[in-house]
């Protein structure tokens, strides 16, 4: 099965299933699906920063600093991060990542998705999927925010970003 036949939940305002369809039919129509976003660290502290493929549904070729993706139907949040997690980073075995908050993304223009933020310690050697990931490195926190100012990011990950360093600082 694609990714674009992948069967979602949509939810409405509240997060509340109302029905399900192709992810692909989900993105054509905008509707309100769920999405993980993973901050994944290595032993140092640095994060896990790719550059995604030119195939994606989505912000194809555009940098990211969370690792994650839909929330198949009938799956929770939880179960998601970790199946994301493992999938992209290339690992298993991986801790169950921790979930910090949930938001909603809307950017107005038809991309809108339930958000559920996450970070687990990764210890173990990666090896991303190459389907999903062109590029990858364990950043420190300032390399980071030097990179943000340049390259393509994604729009729903800049937005979990801010949230996440605004939850750290208010924690």
């Amino acid at each position: 099965m694609s990714a674009a036949e992948e069967i979602l939940d949509i939810v409405d305002e509240n997060d509340r299933v109302i029905g399900q369809c192709p992810r692909g039919e989900a993105y054509a129509r905008g509707l309100r699906h769920r999405c993980v976003f993973v901050e994944a660290r290595d032993a140092d502290g640095r994060v896990f920063v790719h550059r995604r493929t030119a195939t994606k549904l989505v912000f194809p070729s555009h940098y990211d600093m969370f690792v994650g993706g839909v929330v198949g139907a009938g799956e929770s949040y939880d179960d998601a991060a970790l199946r994301e997690a493992e999938e992209e980073l290339g690992v298993t075995g991986l801790p169950r990542p921790e979930h910090l908050f949930t938001f909603l993304y809307d950017d107005g223009d038809g991309h809108s998705w339930w958000s559920a933020v996450y970070q687990v310690r990764c210890d173990l050697p990666v090896r991303p999927q190459a389907e999903e990931i062109a590029w990858h490195a364990f950043l420190p926190d300032a390399e980071v925010e030097r990179r943000l100012r340049e390259g393509d990011w994604v729009p729903d990950g800049l937005a979990a970003y801010e949230r996440l360093r605004a939850h750290r600082t208010a924690g």
